[in-house]
């Protein structure tokens, strides 16, 4: 029985990487007080350069499972709009993935006195993928030689709405299908395009308070094959003038399985003159946990060069 329920957790993980092929493995890394992660239209809200590294390692007690490492930087350029870059490195067992992804995004004021906003924002992305074929050989073949890969140009777009607390941000990514010319087209899905909305308030009970509730959802759907998948997210924020402290819960479910979460993450974290630090931990709760302890998702950032900008649009 044992040896059955590892052979789906090894199918699992086979699956996951075809979903997680030609893009950044979305978890809970936005939540670490970096949406630029998942949206180009964040690049440049702000009064500092912003940079974040975040290393994540999935499944831990899972030989060769996921591990990624990104770092993300994104400024004002001019008083209405933001650049920002994003590196990353992927590996889930023989696969490996990196990239980068050059955002911009425009920032226009709709209304100055309800601090009401519209941005827009695209991406480039440029990913190489390659699955280590060598490894797979038998021994007396020598007819394999090499190794899968392949290069991929995309683009990601969207626009975020703000009022006041409230946001909420719609995306697309990976608006190009993937060529297949070095991949079995029978069984390697050609669309990439995933689709996703991230909202939620910030909550103070008054303008004084110490406090800040943030409830937030975030959605995605990807369209190869009709996944969807919902976080629901509460997050407290205790702040000393500029410096808080937070924490919260990630809650992760196929939308077909609202019952039956993937994890529950808690999360903490705290911001301190110019340093940032921030920690999840995902609990595991599918078939996985029998082999597995659980994901750590790590954030270390800093922020530099303060310099604010003469339009609300980019505080």
């Amino acid at each position: 029985m044992r040896n059955t329920v590892l052979t789906l957790v090894l199918l699992f993980v086979a699956l996951a990487s075809r979903g997680q092929e030609l893009t950044l493995p979305q978890l809970s890394q936005y939540l670490a007080d970096n949406p630029f992660v998942i949206s180009p239209t964040y690049s440049g809200i702000g009064d500092h350069i912003k940079i974040r590294i975040n290393g994540l390692t999935q499944w831990v007690g899972i030989k060769d499972a996921p591990d990624t490492q990104s770092l993300a930087a994104d400024a004002r350029v001019g008083e209405k709009s933001g650049a920002g870059i994003l590196l990353y490195n992927d590996s889930n067992g023989e696969t490996k993935q990196r990239g980068a992804r050059l955002s911009f995004a425009h920032h226009l004021t709709l209304d100055r006195y309800d601090d009401q906003f519209l941005s827009f924002g695209i991406s480039y992305n440029f990913n190489q993928f390659r699955i280590d074929i060598e490894n797979f050989r038998d021994n007396n073949d020598a007819s394999v030689t090499d190794d899968r890969s392949t290069t991929n140009h995309n683009f990601d777009v969207g626009f975020l709405y703000r009022k006041d607390k409230f946001y909420m941000s719609v995306n697309a990514s990976n608006l190009l299908d993937k060529d297949l010319t070095k991949f079995n087209p029978v069984f390697e899905p050609n669309r990439l395009r995933n689709y996703y909305i991230y909202t939620g308030y910030r909550y103070k009970k008054s303008k004084n308070s110490d406090m800040e509730i943030e409830p937030s959802v975030f959605f995605q759907y990807f369209e190869s094959d009709g996944r969807s998948v919902t976080d629901l997210n509460l997050k407290f924020r205790w702040y000393d003038f500029e410096d808080y402290y937070y924490a919260g819960v990630n809650y992760r479910f196929l939308n077909d399985q609202i019952g039956n979460p993937l994890y529950i993450a808690p999360i903490v974290g705290f911001k301190k003159n110019n340093f940032y630090f921030g920690y999840s931990y995902q609990v595991i709760l599918n078939e996985i946990l029998g082999f597995s302890s659980g994901t750590h998702v790590v954030t270390l950032g800093v922020d530099l060069f303060q310099g604010l900008s003469n339009c609300r649009c980019m505080y």
